[in-house]
């Protein structure tokens, strides 16, 4: 029961191992860049810069927390680089109207040359040295009708006049509040990273287990680590949770009733949905199917623990494998459908396989070697993170990323704790994971090329993080 003992360690979120040994490097991130109407046009990220925007009246308040959102929410999503502050000129501009065009006066002697004249902010300040950024995002705030209103103007500063340099202006309305200056804060940048082709997290949920209750029990969080809320109340042992695609149902397995469980809950009401389980000494790694009307998961079957798929109420419950070994942590294809990954000891060590959705096609994805747990498939489904006890530090638990088409894995974490339990976030450029690095095991979330590591919880032990779209 190896396999077993180590997938009850690890979590059941996020962990497949893959390749041969010994395998070092960095994964390319493939971000989009270029023009900004998304045309990918060459592999480096273009510049941009955020000075701090200003505010009149009583909105001058909240203009940190406006101010450190933005630039947190852009310069995290790893598709832009942030032009240094330090950098910036003197004169920002707040509107476009700032903007004022030098003049070019002609030369009064033979031989001088043409002198420009500054008359204000201009494009140029942004496009050359020593800014040299490609975009700047500018703009004020204002109490309108008791609301924070903000300005938000994005501009190409590598045209050639204010009114082809425009891509985004837009007013942005919430509280007085600073809850209400983070979000309008959010809503600018969500319309900014648009621009990019990528997708703000905002409104995004991670569920993850926490024992700084007491007992180890089912938490939420919002995406940058706030808003920490506790989902269940058992006093027991609750933990490898899965959510619906439409983020409206969290399923787990808990151990309150006695025997093993799974139990799923409503993420907005968090009330109990009926579910119908096996009796059986093991019923856990639930998860659904894409459509969220199926949940796999394992639970016992003729003295082994083997997958099994039923209704999303426990009903038409049926058999996937049947196999003299133990078999866990299905994970369907979300963009198909009907593939998944699965761990399995039916070759000895716990190793990753894939299958179609009724077991037919069975393919080993790892070599042999190491101990491999809990895939997670990028949304694409072209990628898988895991984790793996080879690599730089054999024997210890690290992320890797692996492309599915090539099979070919990066190790993202290494000589910082035993990294487990990554999870995609729904833009596929980010991931989730858990690290006990000292005496306490905290979740982080990282870009997928292992780089902008920051840490999400500080309280008790917590793990098994799943990172869902939000409830839609």
């Amino acid at each position: 029961m190896k396999l077993q003992k180590i997938l009850t360690d690890v979590g059941t979120v996020g962990l497949v191992a893959v390749g041969a040994f010994l395998i070092a490097g960095r994964m390319s991130g493939q971000q989009p860049n270029g023009d900004i109407t998304g045309v990918i046009t060459n592999t480096s990220k273009p510049v941009i810069a955020i000075p701090d925007l200003r505010g009149t009246g009583d909105a001058q308040p909240f203009m940190d927390a406006l101010n450190n959102t933005l630039w947190d929410e852009v310069s995290n999503a790893g598709v832009v680089k942030m032009a240094s502050k330090s950098l910036y000129p003197l004169d920002v501009p707040q509107r476009p109207q700032d903007f004022r065009a030098p003049t070019v006066t002609a030369p009064t002697r033979r031989g001088e040359a043409p002198r420009t004249v500054k008359n204000g902010p201009w494009l140029t300040d942004w496009s050359g040295p020593p800014v040299a950024t490609n975009y700047l995002a500018f703009g004020y705030t204002a109490v309108v009708d008791g609301r924070l209103a903000l300005y938000g103007w994005l501009f190409n500063v590598g045209q050639s006049d204010v009114a082809s340099a425009q891509v985004i202006g837009k007013v942005y309305f919430g509280s007085m509040d600073g809850a209400g200056a983070r979000q309008v804060a959010r809503d600018f940048a969500a319309d900014i990273l648009q621009q990019f082709g990528t997708k703000s997290l905002a409104g995004t949920k991670i569920y993850f287990v926490s024992d700084r209750s007491g007992a180890k029990e089912i938490w939420s969080m919002d995406y940058d680590g706030t808003n920490q809320k506790q989902l269940t109340r058992y006093n027991s042992t609750s933990n490898m949770p899965a959510v619906s695609p439409d983020g409206s149902l969290v399923a787990f397995t808990t151990y309150a009733g006695g025997n093993p469980q799974i139990r799923i809950h409503s993420t907005t009401t968090g009330r109990r949905v009926p579910f119908y389980n096996p009796i059986s000494s093991v019923v856990e790694t639930p998860e659904f199917t894409p459509d969220g009307k199926q949940i796999l998961f394992a639970t016992t079957v003729d003295g082994w623990v083997q997958l099994c798929i039923a209704n999303v109420d426990g009903s038409g419950f049926r058999r996937i494998s049947n196999v003299k070994a133990i078999e866990v942590s299905p994970k369907v294809n979300p963009k198909t459908g009907s593939d998944m990954l699965f761990i399995s000891g039916r070759s000895g060590r716990q190793q990753m396989w894939r299958s179609t959705l009724d077991g037919a096609d069975m393919q080993r994805l790892t070599s042999g070697e190491g101990d491999v747990s809990n895939p997670s498939w990028s949304p694409d489904g072209l990628k898988i993170a895991f984790a793996w006890t080879a690599g730089y530090e054999p024997g210890n638990f690290n992320i890797f990323v692996m492309d599915v088409a090539s099979r070919k894995p990066v190790q993202l974490t290494q000589g910082v704790g035993r990294n487990e339990n990554p999870w995609w976030a729904p833009d596929g450029v980010h991931l989730v994971f858990s690290s006990k690095r000292g005496s306490s095991t905290q979740i982080y979330s990282m870009l997928a090329d292992g780089s902008n590591v920051r840490q999400l919880t500080t309280q008790g032990n917590n793990l098994q993080p799943v990172w869902s779209n939000g409830t839609k």
